[in-house]
Formats: C-alpha cells, sequence, structure tokens
C-alpha cells in the first residue's frame, strides 16, 4: 500500500512570482497598495496576510473590484515554472507514496482558480471567499479568510476528509501568513518547507528551498520522506526531461552586533556551506 500524504501550498510567491494583490493594484491602476498594507500590519488590524481581503472588503477604491476583475488578474499572475509538472508528478504519487495536493491561499479564490485552472482541480483550491452583489457583481460581503489560523483550520478540515495522519501533513510557504500553520504541522510532527529565506518563516520550517521552479519542493520531500539520495533525485529529473544544473546547500547565520557604547548596530548575514 502506498503512504498517504496531505501536501498544501501557499500560493502568492509560492507557486507564482508576485503578489495578488500588487497584480491586481496595477491592473486597475490603485496607487500605494504595499503602503495600505504596511499600514494595516502596523495596527494589527487584521491577521497578516489577509489585509488585501480587508482592503477588499472595506476600501472605497479596492469595493469597486468584481468577480470578473479577480478571474483577470488570475490570468495574468505569472506562475512559477513546472507547477502543472508538479501537480501532475504528486497525483501519479512516488515511490510508493501518494500525494493529495492543495493549495491554500489568503489570496481571493477566484484569482487562485484562474491562475491554476487546468492545473489543481477547483475543490483543491480554498482561498479566501467572498459573497458578490447580483446587481453589480462587485464585492458584497466576506465570507472566509484563508490566512493566518483560517489556513490551519483549513489543513485540519482537509485532512480529517482524507483520514490523513497529523505526521503525513507537508506544507510549503513563504511568508507571516503560513507561520501559525507551520508551528501547526510542526507540532503533529509533520513536514514543512520554506520557499523563502524570510527569517521568520526559515526558523520555523525543517527545510528551505529557494528557487524560480516549483518543482524545487520535491527535493526535501524525497530525501526527507522518501529517502531518495542526490543521484536518485536527478534521475527522477531526468525521467521528466529536467537538469538539476546548479544544487547549492548552506547554513544562514543571522546576527545583530552592537557596539560596546550601544549607539552602532551591525547587521551579517552569513552563509556557509553546509
Amino acid at each position: 500500500m502506498k503512504r498517504h500524504y496531505l501536501l498544501a501550498s501557499d500560493f502568492d510567491q509560492t507557486l507564482s512570482f508576485n503578489d495578488s494583490g500588487l497584480v491586481l493594484s496595477e491592473m486597475l491602476g490603485i496607487n500605494s497598495f504595499g503602503e495600505r498594507v504596511a499600514a494595516l500590519s502596523q495596527l494589527n488590524l487584521v491577521q497578516q496576510g489577509a489585509e488585501l481581503a480587508y482592503l477588499l472588503a472595506h476600501d472605497p477604491d479596492f469595493r469597486r473590484v468584481t468577480r470578473k476583475d479577480l478571474l483577470a488578474v488570475g490570468r495574468r499572475v505569472r506562475l512559477k515554472r513546472n507547477v502543472e509538472l508538479l501537480s501532475r508528478m504528486l497525483a501519479q504519487g512516488i515511490d510508493g507514496h501518494r500525494f493529495d495536493f492543495y493549495v491554500i491561499s489568503a489570496a481571493p479564490e477566484e484569482v487562485v482558480l484562474s491562475a491554476l485552472e487546468g492545473i489543481v482541480p477547483a475543490d483543491h483550491v480554498v482561498g479566501t471567499r467572498f459573497q458578490f452583489q447580483e446587481d453589480s457583481g462587485q464585492i458584497g460581503s466576506l465570507l472566509r479568510v484563508a490566512a493566518g489560523y483560517g489556513k490551519v483550520a483549513a489543513v485540519e478540515e482537509i485532512r480529517a476528509r482524507h483520514v490523513v495522519p497529523r505526521d503525513q501533513v507537508i506544507y510549503v510557504g513563504d511568508g507571516q501568513s503560513d507561520i501559525p500553520v507551520m508551528l501547526h504541522v510542526n507540532r503533529g510532527e509533520g513536514f514543512t518547507i520554506a520557499a523563502s529565506e524570510a527569517r521568520e518563516i526559515a526558523q520555523i520550517a525543517k527545510r528551505t528551498v529557494i528557487s524560480d521552479d516549483a518543482l524545487s519542493v520535491l527535493v526535501p520531500l524525497l530525501e526527507e520522506i522518501a529517502g531518495f539520495g542526490p543521484s536518485q533525485i536527478r534521475a527522477l529529473f531526468e525521467d521528466q526531461g529536467l537538469v538539476i544544473q546548479e544544487w547549492d546547500r548552506v547554513r544562514t547565520d543571522w546576527l545583530t552586533i552592537r557596539d560596546g557604547a550601544g549607539d552602532g548596530v551591525i547587521r551579517l548575514d552569513a552563509a556557509a556551506s553546509a
């Protein structure tokens, strides 16, 4: 029997290159998106990652957004390479292991569905959900936010549905919105992968992989779960017509060093070969 795993991934900057809110703002000509998000973060008014959902529900400039606008944004989102191949390989199973692949994102569900159409089944996408006004198609109310602890709830609901033990849950994410769910998965002895070197997330994840190719998350998965060695991993990629051209392992140390008087601060990011 194949061992059954749940693999859940964030969307923005994990499977894609850009933040959905930034793409939406540029498409509609709305200025100062970054400043608005930063202001909400400083106020601690909403959970990390839910800033776009709050703006869409309450900001006058964003409340005019329609469902058609969100679908159009999804078509503009630039995905990392080989997202479709990653989905297909996980669905097929690898060396006695089978995976249910889900995408859980704080981005509006319509954006993620549109971006991943034909790649990930619609019922395997969990995003922030809105109710739309029937007459104008504009956003009416906020029904669900898949950010922060909302991602924990989504993972648990999916895990219960598929009857997957907690230690057979894998989560991939890149930012502060993913911290609660990564801590939750780690507590259950599952496996977490960071797709970013951001200190907050890299210190929590069990492995970190930096690449512009979505297939890169298979490397720690194959090593830690399937027990593959480097030569086996390279062979698996070559079977798909791909070559791992560069593969560097580093350990990163973050230091804050003050001078004796406490006046100056020196920040160092030191990377050493592992």
